[in-house]
């Protein structure tokens, strides 16, 4: 993306996916991430082609540089469960073609949990469900596979297995596979951002690449380190604290990647996205 700036944050699609890029622009946004359908449900709703070209008008009309959604949480790509595993290709599926028709840069998901324990195989069906989709909707949408907290089953929660789902997804669609760093994750992962961002930053070098980054959730962390607690924080305000931001923040090999935020929502749910947006600004002006 051109380097106006990277920041952003979830915003609500509430009323309508094109409402959102005017709610990114209110908190000095030019990079957004949303829902294209309610996260807890299966259903999946159309989109009217009134309203795809509304959302695409807004886009443009909001100079917004960097579009991403995420995905249903009621996917499980890993599941050894055949009727699940099946149910979940299908949302998948459908929801990279909702971002192909909007023209989204890429769609975030979490690797699935291997409910069978047996993380070699869940491995495998998760990057059978992906190139299944990516096969069915040849469109320019990144897969960005997200790191997650690594809680009971989750095949999501090393840098190792990460790799192991894009290695697995045959090479002529390799290019279309990156990954989403999410620092509350990486954190509860096990990951020390603290005590040892430089090593965290080689041994994602050495496993995937930081060039294979596509955008980063930053998130604070009410758990600790190795805690596998996904819950998120205010920045400064949790585990992490405001070192590993600013460090980030001043990071020349992370300058022009989107970076997204998922805090916590008050009342006013504007409020919380300016104050992270205003603090991780002043880290990079330093």
């Amino acid at each position: 993306m051109d380097h106006i700036d990277e920041l952003g944050a979830h915003v609500s699609a509430a009323g309508g996916v094109d409402k959102a890029p005017a709610r990114a622009r209110e908190i000095g946004a030019h990079v957004l991430q949303l829902f294209t359908k309610q996260p807890n449900r299966w259903a999946e709703p159309a989109l009217s082609a009134e309203r795809v070209e509304a959302f695409r008008a807004a886009v443009a009309r909001e100079d917004i540089r960097f579009t991403v959604s995420h995905d249903s949480y009621l996917i499980n790509l890993a599941s050894p469960d055949s009727a699940l595993w099946e149910r979940s290709c299908r949302s998948f599926e459908a929801e990279l073609e909702r971002c192909a028709a909007l023209e989204l840069n890429a769609m975030v998901t979490h690797p699935g949990n291997a409910t069978d324990k047996d993380p070699a195989s869940g491995v495998v069906r998760n990057a059978d469900g992906i190139t299944r989709a990516l096969e069915a909707v040849p469109a320019r949408v990144q897969i960005l596979l997200e790191i997650t907290a690594g809680s009971g089953t989750s095949i999501g929660g090393s840098f190792e297995l990460l790799a192991g789902i894009r290695d697995a997804v045959p090479a002529e669609h390799r290019e279309r596979i990156g990954f989403c760093f999410d620092t509350c994750h990486a954190l509860a992962a096990g990951y020390d951002l603290v005590g040892g961002y430089d090593a965290v930053c080689e041994k994602f070098e050495d496993t995937l690449g930081l060039d294979s980054i596509g955008l980063f959730h930053l998130n604070d962390s009410v758990g600790g380190l190795g805690s596998h607690r996904d819950r998120h924080a205010h920045i400064g305000q949790g585990e992490l604290g405001a070192a590993p931001f600013r460090r980030l923040m001043q990071d020349p090999r992370f300058a022009e990647i989107p970076k997204v935020l998922e805090t916590p929502k008050g009342e006013d749910v504007s409020s919380g996205d300016l104050m992270n947006l205003g603090l991780l600004r002043s880290f990079r002006s330093e």
